[in-house]
């Protein structure tokens, strides 16, 4: 599967931004989804992911409460909404794609940049 994201961009503290992962093929909803992000100078982390029915979530605790992941299969997109934002949410978001059992995410996207200004 090819992931590629979209929606990034430069966004004011508590402000919102909604990033689109759109897949190739039609076995999207064969695979768990998930975002995770790369802030400058740091690894990469979990942010959260959805089930391949979209009736799972797991979410970081930076981001509960105010990120909503969510997952149309008929599109073949996941979305991941973002308010409240906060500087620290500044980091390149990636999406990725697992298929059922497997632990490690095997597909990933080429990553959008968000920036929040404080």
């Amino acid at each position: 599967v090819q992931l590629q994201a979209s929606g990034g961009g430069l966004v004011q503290a508590g402000g919102s931004l909604r990033l689109s992962c759109s897949a190739s093929g039609r076995t999207f909803s064969s695979y768990d989804m998930g975002w995770f992000r790369q802030a400058p100078g740091k690894e990469r982390e979990f942010a959260t992911s959805i089930s391949r029915s979209g009736g799972s979530t797991v979410y970081a605790d930076s981001v509960k409460g105010r990120f909503t992941i969510s997952r149309d299969n008929a599109k073949n997109t996941v979305y991941l909404q973002m308010n409240s934002l906060k500087p620290e949410d500044t980091a390149v978001y990636y999406c990725a794609a697992r298929r059922v059992f497997r632990t490690e995410y095997e597909y990933w996207g080429q990553g959008t940049l968000v920036t929040v200004s404080s």
